[in-house]
């Protein structure tokens, strides 16, 4: 049975259940994201790292000439060891700072008049467009593929 408790822990069968907990919105000009991230297991797991990352996915292009690209707006990292139970519940709140990065026509349509023109029109002909997420990936020392959360957020 020692064994198949290896294979099930390197493949994460039973092992660490993380959900994120975040806002639906957060405002540009706050440049913070508040959460937690909680943790469950099935077996008894060892902690190393988890890892908090506020990302931008930005899209520009139509149809084949799409292109993405992602942007790392803010991270924070929390590198205590620790094991986690069955049964136990563990919660990590964390405030997650980021810096809001504005598109070459972004900058221009807030100018406004006719720069604010020029980069509606830029936004509108590159089809930008950037969606926003946060993710939360948990190092676990037995597991070869280590378990992960991702949540859309907007920004307004």
């Amino acid at each position: 049975m020692g064994i198949f408790n290896k294979i099930k822990n390197k493949l994460g069968i039973g092992g660490v259940k993380v959900e994120l907990q975040i806002p639906g919105q957060v405002s540009k000009d706050s440049g913070l994201v508040e959460g937690k991230v909680i943790l469950t297991t099935k077996s008894e797991q060892e902690i190393v790292e988890t890892e908090i990352k506020f990302m931008e996915e930005f899209t520009t292009g139509r149809g084949d000439d799409k292109k993405t690209k992602e942007y790392e707006l803010g991270v924070v990292k929390f590198s205590d060891t620790y094991t986690i139970k069955p049964g136990e519940v563990k919660e990590i709140p964390f405030k997650l700072p980021f810096e809001f990065i504005k598109s070459n026509a972004d900058s221009l349509k807030e100018k406004g008049g006719a720069l604010g023109t020029l980069g509606k029109m830029s936004k509108f002909a590159n089809n930008e467009k950037s969606s926003y997420y946060v993710e939360a990936d948990v190092d676990v020392k037995a597991a070869a593929l280590d378990p992960s959360d991702k949540k859309d957020i907007k920004l307004v």
